[in-house]
This record gives C-alpha cells, sequence and structure tokens, in this order.
C-alpha cells in the first residue's frame, strides 16, 4: 500500500516542547495513587526504611521500563497498537490491550473525581457532619447491599459532576495534543503543587503533625528482609509512573525527533517520587493531628485509598482549625491530580482510533468519550456503583496493567529480541546512555518481580474472593473483565488497517524480528 493511493492523513500533531511533554508526563503520573496510596503504603511496609526498596524500585525498575515505553513510542510515532505494529506486526495486540485497560480505568476515574468535585464543596459546610463514614456510604453514595448485584438506582449527587466531568473532558481533549491536552497540564500541575503545598505548609502547623511524620519515618529495619516489602515499593513504582500501560507510549511519540528521552524520563521519574513523598508529609501530619484529637495511636487511625480521602480526611476538616480550607486544598488536589490523570488515559484510546481510521481530532474523540461517558454514567453513579468501582480497579491494575507489562517485556526482549535496537534509538539523543545494564534490569530483574506479585495476587484471590463479593459480580467485572480485554486484544489486531490509517503510511523506523532491524523497501522513512 502506497502513499500515492489515497489521501495522506493529516500531519500527526506533536508537543510544541520538551517543557510540555515533561508538565503533560507529569500530570499523568501524580495521580490519585500518589495522595492516598503511597503514604499508607510506605507506612505499612516499614517508615522511613520502606524509602530503601522504593528508592531501588525506582532505578532498578520504574526508570528502565520508563525508558522502555519511551523508546516504543518514540520510535514508532505512534499509538500503543501501531507503535507495537511497527516495532514487530506480532506485537501489536499488546497496543490494543493497552487501550482496553485504559478503557476501564476511564470508566471508573470519572467517577472519583467526581466524587473529589462534590467534597470540595461539602467542604464548605462539613455536609458529612459528624459521622462521615456513615454519610458516604449513605447519604451520598446510597450503596445497597453487594448480595443484591448490579442495580440501576441513579444517584443524582453522583450522576451530574460525573456527566460534568465527561463534558470537561471532551472539549480539553477535542482541542488537540498541544492546545488541549498540552495547554490542560500547563495550567493544571502548577495549581494542584501550589495547593498541595499549601496543604503540606498548614498540616505542619496542626498540633500532633510530627507524630504522624515520626509514625511515617521511623524505619523498621526489621522489614527490609521481607519480601513483601519489596514486591510492594515495586508495585508502587510500577502503578505510580504510569508504565506499562500505553500511556508513556503515546506521550512519547508527539515528543520532536532530537528529544532527550532518558534525561526527560529522569526529571518525570524523580518529580513523581517528590510528589509522592510530598503527598506522605502532608497525610501523614494532618493524621497526626486526627490521632491527637482522638487521644489514639496514629496507626489507628491510619488508612488508604477511599478510606482516607472520603472519611478521614472529612473527620480531620471537621476537627481542624479552619477545616474548610483544608478540604479545598486537598479535595481540589485531588480534583486536579484525577483531571490531569484522566486526560492521559483517555489520550491513548483516542489516539488508537486517530490511527486506526484515519479521523479528525474531534471525530476520534467524541467517539471515544461519549461510549466512555454513557458506560460511566449507567455503571458508576448507581447505588452499587462503589462495588463495580472496587472489583474493576483491584482486577485491571492486577491482572491488566501487571500482566501487560509482563507480556510486553517477554514479547520485545525474548521473542522479538528487539532491546538492542531500542536502547540504540534511545541512545542517539540521551543525555544519560542506557546500555547492558538497562537491558538486564529491564528482561531479567522486572519480569521476576511482577511475575512473583501476579502469582502471589492470583493465588490469594482463587483462595478467597476479593473483599466477599458476590461470585457473580466478580465473574463479571473481574476475572471476566481481565479475560475479555485480552481476547478483544488479539482478535482485534488481526482486523486490517484502511487506506486511510497511519499504517498506509511509511513508517519512521524499520521492524524488528530476531533482533534485526528488516531493511526493504516497505520501510523506508516517510512520516516524521
Amino acid at each position: 500500500m502506497t502513499q500515492s493511493s489515497v489521501a495522506a492523513p493529516k500531519k500527526r500533531e506533536s508537543f510544541s516542547s520538551r517543557k510540555v511533554f515533561i508538565f503533560a508526563a507529569i500530570g499523568s503520573a501524580v495521580g490519585l495513587g500518589n495522595i492516598w496510596r503511597f503514604p499508607y503504603i510506605a507506612f505499612d511496609n516499614g517508615g522511613g526504611a520502606f524509602m530503601i526498596p522504593y528508592l531501588v524500585a525506582l532505578l532498578t525498575a520504574g526508570l528502565p521500563f520508563l525508558f522502555f515505553d519511551y523508546a516504543i513510542g518514540h520510535r514508532g510515532r505512534a499509538s500503543s497498537p501501531l507503535a507495537f505494529r511497527r516495532l514487530n506486526r506480532k506485537t501489536e495486540f499488546i497496543g490494543w490491550w493497552h487501550m482496553g485497560i485504559n478503557v476501564i480505568i476511564a470508566i471508573y476515574y470519572a467517577a472519583i473525581i467526581a466524587w473529589s468535585l462534590r467534597y470540595m464543596i461539602f467542604s464548605v459546610n462539613h455536609a458529612w457532619g459528624d459521622s462521615p463514614a456513615d454519610f458516604f456510604s449513605g447519604n451520598f453514595l446510597q450503596t445497597s447491599d453487594p448480595t443484591a448485584g448490579v442495580t440501576l438506582d441513579f444517584v443524582p449527587g453522583i450522576l451530574i459532576p460525573v456527566v460534568l466531568i465527561w463534558v470537561a473532558l471532551l472539549v480539553i481533549m477535542s482541542l488537540g495534543v498541544q492546545k488541549g491536552v498540552g495547554a490542560a497540564n500547563i495550567v493544571f500541575i502548577p495549581v494542584l503543587i501550589v495547593m498541595f503545598l499549601a496543604l503540606v505548609i498548614y498540616s505542619l502547623t496542626l498540633p500532633g503533625a510530627f507524630d504522624g511524620l515520626n509514625a511515617l519515618f521511623t524505619p523498621n529495619w526489621s522489614s527490609l528482609l521481607d519480601a513483601k516489602v519489596w514486591v510492594a515499593a515495586y508495585g508502587q513504582i510500577f502503578f505510580s509512573l504510569s508504565i506499562g500501560f500505553g500511556i508513556m507510549i503515546t506521550y512519547s511519540s508527539y515528543l520532536k525527533k532530537q528529544s532527550d528521552l532518558t534525561g526527560t524520563g529522569v526529571v518525570v521519574g524523580f518529580a513523581n517520587s517528590g510528589f509522592e513523598l510530598l503527598a506522605g508529609i502532608g497525610v501523614f501530619a494532618a493524621l497526626g493531628f486526627m490521632a491527637n484529637a482522638a487521644d489514639t495511636q496514629v496507626s489507628e487511625v491510619a488508612t488508604s485509598g477511599i478510606g482516607l480521602a472520603f472519611i478521614a480526611f472529612p473527620t480531620i476538616i471537621s476537627q481542624a482549625p479552619a477545616g474548610t480550607l483544608i478540604g479545598i486544598l486537598f479535595f481540589g488536589s485531588l480534583l486536579f491530580a484525577g483531571i490531569t490523570s484522566l486526560i492521559s488515559i483517555v489520550e491513548v484510546i483516542v489516539a488508537g482510533v486517530q490511527d486506526k481510521f484515519g479521523a479528525s481530532r474531534v471525530v476520534s474523540t467524541a467517539a471515544v468519550i461519549v461510549p466512555l461517558a454513557i458506560a460511566s454514567t449507567l455503571l458508576m453513579p448507581t447505588t452499587s456503583g462503589l462495588y463495580v468501582l472496587d472489583i474493576m480497579d483491584n482486577f485491571v491494575n492486577q491482572f491488566g496493567i501487571l500482566a501487560a507489562g509482563l507480556l510486553s517485556i517477554f514479547l520485545v526482549g525474548y521473542v522479538v529480541r528487539a532491546l538492542p535496537v531500542l536502547r540504540d534509538h534511545v541512545n542517539q539523543t540521551a543525555s544519560i546512555k542506557i546500555g547492558p545494564i538497562w537491558m538486564i534490569l529491564l528482561a531479567a530483574v522486572t519480569p521476576i518481580i511482577l511475575g512473583y506479585s501476579l502469582i502471589n495476587t492470583f493465588i490469594g484471590l482463587v483462595k478467597e474472593p476479593y473483599e466477599g463479593y458476590p461470585a457473580e459480580m466478580i465473574n463479571i467485572f473481574g476475572w471476566g473483565m481481565v479475560l475479555l480485554l485480552l481476547v478483544v486484544a488479539v482478535v482485534v489486531s488481526f482486523l486490517p488497517w484502511s487506506s486511510r490509517s497511519r499504517a498506509a503510511l511509511k513508517a519512521p523506523a524499520p521492524p524488528v524480528a530476531a533482533g534485526k532491524i528488516q531493511h526493504d523497501a516497505s520501510t523506508e522513512v516517510k512520516e516524521g
């Protein structure tokens, strides 16, 4: 298929500068998990001692995999499916798997952002009253009995903000890579940082704040001998950096040809970890105040995830001086962190649709966001939405992101044997050169950690149903969803690409097979 036989797709968009890419990449990496997951993971896995495996994980798995994603996306100059196709036809399904994973995450992520928006407003008058836990599950979510299964009983207080989030996203994404995705991150990330810094500074002035910091940072050195602590560190790095499920592949494809991939990756990696450390300080300073007010130990009030954000923090807000300010800063931070992450999640899907069908940005955005919004508003703002969200989140993270990451390393590293080619591509413009150590870490260390984590999680879920949910819900939104994503990815990878697609253009770099670049006439460089 030649360019002359069809109308060539429009020139692909790109970020205007390295700075815009860095803001966008940080916006993706800095999400809800940084704020509500990292602090408790660190506290529960050795406190200050956890920083050692955490730093080791960043250097031996996080950054190497980030460079891996950057190399595939930048070399292929395409969305995840087309970038993998251009690397080797056999790996295309991984890109579609990435798109499916992001579809699932987007559906429930929008709901959490909507909750954050409502709770930022609730902070003004402390609408949760004397019992934030009862308010969250009762008045706010109106949760049904889990045994009742999936319901279509909608909760207007959640439905409306969910719709608003999707409308806002439609507008931002329709503006394009630079004017929409890039511009939004240029605005939202500085606002997020300022708001969270203000929250941290104020939290440190609260009575008991340093009790919280002592609880977080006092090292338990014996924990370093526990394999689970090391697995937790690698898991946190893997999830928080947005690696292994197409986001960084997509974003790096918008970088200019002469971009410094490793220098940029180091900035993004350490910026993400720096924000996590900041989150730990802010969250545990506030929890220290909460423990002080309740005359109990920090360990008694420390929690993570939804419980931290929507139960513990409202309690702190009700008790603290100028609690309304804390609420606006905390939930505002969740709101902006969530939006920038959701933008990156949806961009993976929009880019894939654009490449596959050669459609315009506006058409592709609408074709992606409208169905996602419908699915999200049908499942999430209901009395069973919390249960569906919890199951989907657990399974897509454990058996979607981790499994896709493991398989991509195996196929690219051992079947296609393309790591030397990717290394050479990165080193063309890299300020920090990568070599044999990078390949060893990526092809040996990372698979062992991911494999161990997957096996342990699988055994645990087989022995006991996740959180005791009904088997029907777990089979549909858990195991069924995981299997469907993989099957659909494989099937779609066999569907032909049309003459309007970007696959009709000459690839910017030739494919790789058995460790060798496949030079022939069909791989002449044409697309920039």
